[in-house]
């Protein structure tokens, strides 16, 4: 899809962060491959809730790419009808939500956290809707366990592989590890998977972990006990608002401690929070490049910005997650489509697992996303950024475990 540009022919006035809907029929958002129906997907968001300082971008990022592709005439010809809603992060909207979108024919759905896509996996198997989220938790990559969830980019237990990796080779071997992570799945997704790791790998780190408490003013009690633990590096799994925190304390207080931030806390809205003092040095395992980075991905994104009139600069990581997980859904009903099937959950689940590589122009992990029968995990590539006068400064791209 990135060999060839996208022109965008029409005027796109709207915010990308205003709902994205073309009028579709009452008669579901599949249809035959001829058909010129709407495409109907519904979309999961947190705007208001526990993640909304990352939720928000996301959603813009999704919606902006219907817009920019939608102008360019959609999914082989066919307009993408997407509705989506604020379940400010709490499980039983959202799966108030998903029975909506079901009485509503829709035929894929982006969510957005770990405890309520885990919640719905079952359903959406049991109803066959191809499901993507912002949550990398790795059981989700399983076809045996949950059958129509994608997972488009490497786990979080295989970003804190990689955080495990990088901190091993950058102590010389030996120290101690803190995990702070968010009190909820999503937050413990990684972190017995990371102690594994250690055992696995034969690292001479210790390992502990601490939840985070939500709507904290400050983290100084967890620091306190990190020190205890005698622990040099905080692995960080919550999202932008609470790591910034933690970089402000570590600073006010003189620490010698180095942040490692998973995805949903190393961009941009971290450093800017915390400020590019007491950002300065801290490690971000981001699997989706960021614009500063300059990946041939990036162009499409710039191209609709500027029609827009909005400076591309301004966007953070978290939106281009959201432009590239809608890419990857669009992409596999793309191939459905133009292998003239009708545009089915199932046929979906089929393209996705049997079209071979999906080009993301080296956006996530530095290479394209690829699913099979067998695993419906993306990639274990991201990259490795530092934050360096304020900004993200890419040290290595495509590490894996």
């Amino acid at each position: 899809m990135f060999g060839k540009s996208r022109n965008v022919a029409v005027a796109l006035a709207a915010s990308t962060a205003l709902i994205l809907s073309a009028c579709g029929g009452d008669d579901g958002g599949g249809g035959d491959a001829d058909s010129d129906e709407p495409i109907k997907i519904g979309i999961i968001a947190d705007l208001s809730g526990a993640t909304g300082d990352v939720g928000t971008p996301y959603n813009q990022g999704m919606l902006a790419y219907v817009k920019w592709r939608n102008a360019d005439g959609g999914i082989e010809g066919r307009q993408i009808d997407a509705d989506s809603n604020d379940y400010a992060y709490e499980v039983p909207q959202a799966e108030s939500l998903y029975k909506q979108y079901v009485n509503d024919g829709v035929v894929a759905i982006q969510g957005w956290g770990t405890g309520d896509t885990e919640a719905l996996s079952a359903s959406v198997g049991k109803d066959e809707l191809p499901f993507m989220s912002g949550s990398f938790a790795e059981p989700l990559t399983d076809p045996e366990e949950a059958p129509y969830n994608f997972v488009v980019a490497p786990t979080y237990s295989d970003q804190m592989r990689v955080a495990l990796n990088w901190i091993n080779e950058d102590s010389g071997g030996t120290g101690e590890v803190a995990v702070f992570h968010n009190d909820s799945p999503f937050g413990q997704a990684p972190v017995q998977d990371g102690a594994d790791w250690v055992e696995e790998k034969g690292y001479d780190l210790g390992y502990e972990s601490y939840a985070m408490p939500g709507g904290s003013q400050n983290y100084v009690g967890l620091l306190s006990q990190a020190q205890s633990q005698g622990a040099k590096y905080i692995v960080i799994q919550n999202v932008a608002s609470p790591a910034a925190l933690v970089a402000k304390d570590i600073a006010a207080q003189n620490l010698d401690m180095k942040i490692v931030c998973l995805n949903w806390c190393a961009n941009e809205l971290f450093i800017d929070s915390a400020g590019a003092d007491a950002a300065e040095g801290h490690i971000l395992i981001q699997p989706f490049a960021p614009m500063s980075a300059e990946k041939p991905g990036h162009d499409p994104i710039k191209e609709f910005l500027e029609e827009e009139g909005t400076d591309p600069e301004t966007i953070g990581t978290s939106w281009v997650q959201g432009w590239y997980a809608m890419h990857a859904m669009a992409e596999g009903m793309e191939a459905t489509l133009a292998d003239g099937n009708e545009l089915t959950g199932a046929n979906i689940r089929e393209a996705l697992e049997t079209m071979g590589p999906i080009d993301t122009g080296e956006v996530i992990g530095g290479g394209p996303l690829e699913f099979s029968a067998d695993s419906h995990r993306g990639t274990t590539a991201t990259g490795i950024y530092q934050a360096q006068g304020g900004a993200m400064v890419e040290l290595e791209a495509g590490a894996t475990p």
